[in-house]
């Protein structure tokens, strides 16, 4: 799974979200998120299109509604997300939240089935716990690919990150920056100075030392491009310590229909 992909929550304008998932692939990025409830399905598709990356170099990945989990819900809203993307498979489809219409012993066959049909390759989830990580595991007979989740510096998800290592799940981080909270905090702010870069490069930086896949969403050219130099920086043991000690659990979304956090 590439390292680093570009997220598209709230890149709702159509035009602007087609531009910059172009932008992002033609800069260099492999892999794309998006998802059914941000309607932005289209744009992306566009996109994808209208770059100059095949798509069979782009990791593509959405995420199915809580309206949706129901199995006749989950083919149907799949195969719909597929003709807007403009595709005829995704790499990656999550469960979008375990909640709504969720139930594992139901949900999750439907999407082996639509594995097995070819039209996804890879089963993820979003937003579990490791009790729901058990779960799920347990209705498929084998851990999902992903899991992805709030994930960066302020909230530093040691729990799950243990487990993802224990169990082979890769771990994708969404609001990596957290909402911009990250580009504030005074030592990642001195760690930035002291290698020359972005504090967003250190968040970034950070969460790939940690084995963690980043979507941090962008829109601009400028923040596509600073966000990808992030692969090239090397964080040292002292400012991985640094980030480890803040001790901040500042999560930054947290709906009522969400886990139990």
């Amino acid at each position: 799974m590439p390292v680093l992909g570009l997220g598209t929550w709230e890149n709702d304008e159509p035009a602007q979200c087609t531009e910059s998932v172009a932008n992002a692939l033609d800069a260099g990025y492999r892999h794309v998120d998006t998802a059914q409830i941000y309607g932005n399905e289209a744009a992306v598709g566009e996109g994808i299109a209208e770059s100059d990356v095949d798509r069979e170099d782009v990791f593509l990945a959405s995420k199915v509604w809580i309206d949706n989990l129901a199995p006749a819900d989950v083919a149907a809203s799949t195969r719909e997300s597929l003709d807007t993307l403009g595709v005829d498979s995704v790499d990656l489809m999550y469960v979008h939240w375990p909640a709504g219409e969720y139930e594992p012993e139901e949900t999750l066959p439907a999407f082996a089935e639509l594995r097995d049909d070819g039209l996804i390759d890879r089963i993820g989830v979003s937003n579990f716990e490791p009790e729901h990580l058990d779960a799920a595991a347990d209705a498929l007979g084998e851990a999902p690919f992903a899991n992805q989740v709030e994930m960066h510096p302020l909230l530093r998800q040691e729990e799950l990150r243990e487990y993802a290592d224990a169990n082979g799940v890769e771990l994708v981080a969404y609001s990596p920056l957290a909402r911009g909270e990250v580009l504030d905090d005074p030592a990642i702010v001195d760690i930035a100075e002291k290698h020359g870069v972005s504090a967003a490069q250190v968040s970034l930086a950070w969460l790939r030392e940690s084995g963690v896949t980043a979507i941090p969403k962008a829109t601009g050219i400028d923040h596509i491009r600073d966000n990808l130099a992030s692969v090239d920086l090397d964080l040292d043991d002292e400012d991985v310590a640094a980030i480890d000690d803040l001790g901040r659990t500042d999560r930054q979304l947290n709906p009522d229909f969400g886990p139990d956090w």
